[in-house]
């Protein structure tokens, strides 16, 4: 398909603009940008936003739809999409742990792509750059147990939460814990648990998370401790990790380093002496790129490479 008709759904959000922006840097140029009735009539650049309501987005004048709006917005409107006969890459929660429904990261499980009933998801803006960092860990050496304490900036909460940020005084900045909690754990800690095991399907993996919100615009971080079947080392896994799709090593990775770069940046390899064949490293990433809407357009490129070739 030499020019795919894309729509991008929630465009005005603190994902969707970046969607919009990174399509224009690869050469799409028949996009559409969708979102509430409330920012219908606005623009994002040249592009005019329309409203996604389920009428449209089942009129079947668009070929692949990115979403990037919240799980209910998603449960209504994604299905009219793919009656219109789209394929849909959606960003919520509203679909990655469905049977059936392709979870995927390029770089970790990309076949996955290729069988789908019109509805991909795209993971948590955490699991990407944790499984692309753990992949080649478990294809050396096997993984034993996972441990990943997140620091997430507040652009994983949406564009209101950064103006929110912006406004507030230094002093006054603190930690948030702002997901849903069931008396033992965030939503956030059990879905990053549950997509990882899918993505790199291991059922059984044992897996602990806490999660946390830091008074930073973009960038999530997160320290992991990762147990291996057999030895590895850390110079070995710095080899490995080095050598790894869109991974890129780095001594001291940070959150203001990764803003506006594509990779999984990497860090503080070393050896975990508190457990047998234990690793430590420090993974960063722009969870608005790489953690979110560039995630997506890559799975929405394996999509449309397939039809290409069958065409």
């Amino acid at each position: 398909m030499a020019s795919p008709r894309i729509g991008v759904v929630g465009a005005t959000g603190a994902v969707g603009t970046v969607t919009v922006q990174l399509l224009a840097e690869r050469g799409y140029r028949d996009v559409r940008a969708f979102a509430s009735a409330r920012s219908a009539g606005s623009r994002i650049g040249d592009l005019l936003v329309e409203e996604a309501t389920p009428e449209t987005l089942a009129r079947g004048d668009v070929d692949l739809w990115l979403f990037s709006v919240g799980t209910s917005a998603s449960r209504e409107l994604v299905p009219q999409a793919v009656a219109g006969g789209a394929v849909c890459v959606d960003k919520s929660a509203a679909f990655r742990l469905e049977e059936g429904v392709p979870l995927v990261v390029p770089e970790v499980n990309g076949a996955r792509a290729l069988a789908h009933a019109g509805i991909l998801a795209n993971p948590n803006c955490c699991a990407i750059p944790l499984t692309c960092a753990l992949k080649p860990l478990h294809d050396a050496a096997g993984l034993v147990r996972v441990r990943v304490a997140t620091y997430q900036s507040v652009s994983g909460a949406g564009a209101q939460r950064m103006a929110e940020l912006r406004a507030t005084p230094p002093a006054e900045a603190d930690l948030g814990m702002d997901w849903s909690f069931d008396g033992e754990e965030f939503e956030e800690e059990s879905k990053l648990r549950e997509e990882t095991r899918k993505i790199l399907e291991l059922p059984e993996l044992p897996i602990s998370a806490t999660c946390v919100r830091v008074p930073v615009l973009v960038g999530h971080a997160e320290a992991v401790w990762v147990e291996t079947e057999e030895p590895i080392g850390a110079e070995r896994a710095r080899e490995l990790l080095g050598a790894a799709p869109s991974v890129r090593v780095e001594d001291f990775p940070t959150p203001r380093a990764a803003v506006g770069g594509d990779e999984v940046l990497v860090g503080r390899i070393r050896e975990d002496r508190s457990a047998e064949n234990g690793l430590a490293l420090f993974v960063v990433c722009d969870n608005l790129r790489k953690g979110a809407a560039l995630n997506a357009i890559q799975i929405a490129e394996l999509v449309l490479e397939r039809r290409a070739v069958a065409a």
